[in-house]
């Protein structure tokens, strides 16, 4: 089947393994969930391995699901709630973004000081949104523009592929950010900027020529 038939998706990547969930319409208009695992080979290509679960079966897939994840937390512990474990969970995560001091914090930081203050680093983590539980945002981001040695350019030639490499990054973050790179290179013909140099964008001031006129 086609594309055009997935209603919702999400996808997560660990290392050269793509998993890929997809809530998808089947042609009688029935629902299905195809879930999807690619392995990226040593020759560039990828190995794929399908399971679906059709709309009648929801109810069965969820159950066993939840079924089976209770019966692993309460193997030791019989008495432990489903809070108890969220809480666990959190104190087991490492310090996020939500814990740095607030005039730290991307979105707050461009709020009181502006734009141009931001980092590469942190203009690109306002795109991603949320990081994972071992890394915030910001570090993602990071890593994802030390792939290109820092360079935008470079970055804004990625392809969705390149970007789920990265741990934490899946199609939705990867969309935001593409899509803000395509609307860049459209602005770009609109300004008056000093053409691009070969290490990066030109810092020049954006003036439109109606204010120089």
């Amino acid at each position: 089947m086609k594309n055009n038939n997935i209603l919702a998706s999400e996808s997560f990547s660990c290392g050269s393994r793509h998993y890929f969930l997809d809530f998808k319409l089947a042609r009688n208009n029935s629902n299905y969930i195809s879930i999807t695992r690619s392995d990226s080979q040593p020759d560039g290509s990828y190995q794929r391995q399908s399971i679906i679960f059709f709309e009648e079966h929801f109810h069965v897939l969820i159950g066993s699901l939840s079924a089976l994840f209770r019966t692993v937390a309460y193997q030791d512990e019989q008495e432990v709630t489903v809070k108890d474990l969220y809480g666990r969970n959190v104190e087991r995560r490492p310090n996020g973004i939500k814990s740095w001091e607030p005039e730290l914090r991307p979105r707050e930081k461009m709020l009181e000081h502006g734009r141009d203050t931001m980092s590469n680093a942190e203009l690109l983590a306002m795109l991603i949104g949320s990081g994972t539980p071992r890394e915030t945002a910001v570090d993602l981001a990071g890593r994802i523009l030390d792939s290109v040695g820092g360079n935008l350019l470079k970055l804004s030639d990625l392809e969705l592929a390149d970007f789920c490499r990265f741990a934490g990054m899946g199609v939705a973050k990867t969309c935001s950010i593409l899509a803000a790179m395509e609307l860049a290179k459209r602005m770009y013909p609109m300004l008056n900027v000093v053409p691009v140099r070969a290490n990066g964008v030109s810092r020049a001031p954006l003036v439109p020529p109606f204010i120089l006129a």
